[in-house]
């Protein structure tokens, strides 16, 4: 029979202030490659998926929600993106 391995005191789902990030969130933290190669495939899907929306609107089609929707979805993907790339979490400072 294997064990598993022993969950450390006071860490949890809530986990406390003192509790570190886990490896692989640091790793990715700290890996700009990593944050360049996702988020410019995030930024590309969303282009993908604005150009299908506009290819329909370009051939005639009407402007129906589901356009709407797939715009509005790769304008997400798109930020979302750009968010992975900047980081900007950690990087605020506390005014005091």
């Amino acid at each position: 029979m294997s064990t598993a391995p022993a969950a450390p005191a006071g860490g949890g789902a809530g986990g406390g202030a003192d509790t570190p990030d886990s490896k692989p969130s640091q790793m990715f933290k700290n890996c700009w490659s990593c944050r360049l190669l996702s988020g410019g495939g995030l930024i590309l899907s969303g282009a993908y998926v604005f150009t299908a929306a506009r290819r329909v609107m370009r051939q005639g089609g009407p402007t129906s929600m589901g356009t709407v929707a797939q715009i509005t979805f790769a304008a997400s993907l798109a930020a979302w993106g750009l968010v992975v790339i900047a980081d900007p979490v950690g990087k605020a400072q506390r005014k005091t």
